[in-house]
């Protein structure tokens, strides 16, 4: 008799528990939404907004908007629907692209298989999340030219101030006429990683495209594979950019089906931007897009606002290092080893106008301010010739001078005009 009577008690308890575990996995589960939308705000490229919310303890379901920051041509709608577990809540929903009218006008029509739909699962007590998405085939038809994507797979992990991203595309082919460009298999990899409000971040990216080819009536052109690096540093002082391109080998079959064209890669970085800066310009671009609309989402002068910041983000002087330059052409029979640096001059910056730099003499002023000194190892005889230096010139010194170039101290020739 007296355990029956401990029966109700236990049963109470293990109610309150699970109750307790509901309401926790649903604000934990809500708390790690907003940040995650707050934190991807904060990287300045996107306009988040959350336009339907309906939270409670079994189940969650909203939508959301995405779009650039720099005006609105198309939109990005999420809807998602959590069922809320003790230990872990599971998220599925939509995901639909939408155009403004001008856009969908000039892309035209666009048809696809099935909607394209995503899962995930956020684990409540590691705060760890992940997401997968299957993008089914569809094509876009535009006044002849056709954009086939034959499917492709995304999967997003992680937990708060570190966040994987791996993309794989089957296949894109772009057709016009009798012209066609085919890229994939093609894979994404990133890695982001950050404090709170993006005040400090790091991104690391990798692109790999399986296969290029181009075809015209008249020639082929095949590139196999080609690899893009980049990574993507802003500390308390400046923002670091630093890219890697790899290409193999380049065929032109119909002309040398044995022999490549091109290969080699390419490595650069561009240093010394303004940390603080880059985040005032954030702030003001996102303050500027909460004051525009649907129709006008950046006011008229809005360069003119920003100029201040965009030139104090150049007040460090910038400089672009040329680390690798490492490019073969077997058909041609040359060969480029090369390396160097360019600097920008930052002193008097309240002499230069980012509204006028579509005017030639703005251009010039700016172009003055550029100084640096390249060079290229071992130069086939041919380039020294085509440049009108000696034959036996083996070593080439390019140097920027103001805005203006000398090879081994003679002026560049014009070789446009040639």
């Amino acid at each position: 008799m007296r355990k029956e009577r401990l029966i109700v008690p236990i049963l109470a308890a293990l109610a309150v528990v699970w109750m307790a575990g509901q309401l926790l996995s649903s604000v934990l589960f809500e708390r790690s939404l907003r940040q995650a939308l707050e934190d991807l705000e904060a990287r300045g490229e996107w306009r988040v907004s959350r336009v339907e919310s309906s939270r409670g303890w079994l189940s969650s379901q909203g939508r959301l908007l995405l779009s650039p920051l720099l005006g609105r041509p198309w939109q990005l709608e999420l809807t998602y629907r959590a069922r809320h577990g003790i230990l872990s809540t599971d998220v599925e929903g939509t995901f639909l692209p939408r155009l403004d009218t001008a856009l969908q006008r000039a892309v035209g029509e666009v048809t696809a298989t099935s909607a394209p739909r995503w899962k995930g699962r956020y684990h409540t007590l590691s705060g760890h999340s992940e997401l997968q998405l299957a993008l089914a085939p569809f094509i876009i038809q535009q006044s002849g030219r056709e954009l086939e994507v034959r499917g492709g797979r995304l999967r997003l992990e992680g937990v708060f101030g570190d966040w994987r991203l791996r993309v794989r595309m089957d296949q894109l082919a772009l057709t016009d006429g009798a012209a066609q460009l085919t890229l994939g298999p093609l894979l994404l990899e990133s890695r982001y990683t950050y404090i709170e409000d993006a005040h400090h971040f790091a991104q690391r990216d990798h692109l790999h495209i399986e296969a290029l080819s181009l075809h015209y009536p008249a020639y082929d052109v095949k590139l196999a594979p080609l690899d893009i690096h980049s990574y993507m540093v802003l500390d308390e002082s400046e923002l670091r950019l630093t890219g890697e391109l790899i290409m193999g080998d380049v065929m032109v079959p119909t002309e040398a089906p044995d022999t490549a064209l091109l290969n080699g890669h390419i490595v650069m970085e561009l240093s010394r931007l303004n940390a603080d800066a880059i985040r005032q310009a954030i702030r003001r671009l996102r303050q500027e897009a909460a004051w525009g609309d649907a129709s006008l989402p950046m006011a008229e002068g809005l360069l003119s606002r920003l100029e201040p910041d965009l030139l104090q983000i150049l007040s460090d002087s910038p400089r672009l290092d040329v680390i690798t330059v490492d490019v073969d052409s077997p058909l041609l029979g040359i060969r480029v080893d090369a390396d160097g640096a360019l600097f920008f001059d930052a002193r008097k910056l309240d002499q230069l106008n980012v509204t006028l730099l579509d005017k030639q003499e703005e251009r010039a002023r700016w172009l003055e301010r550029f100084d640096g000194d390249f060079i290229w190892h071992d130069a086939p005889t041919v380039v020294a010739l085509w440049l009108g230096l000696p034959l036996g010139t083996r070593e080439l010194q390019f140097d920027v001078i103001r805005g203006n170039w000398r090879v081994n101290g003679r002026p560049m020739p014009d070789l446009w005009s040639q």
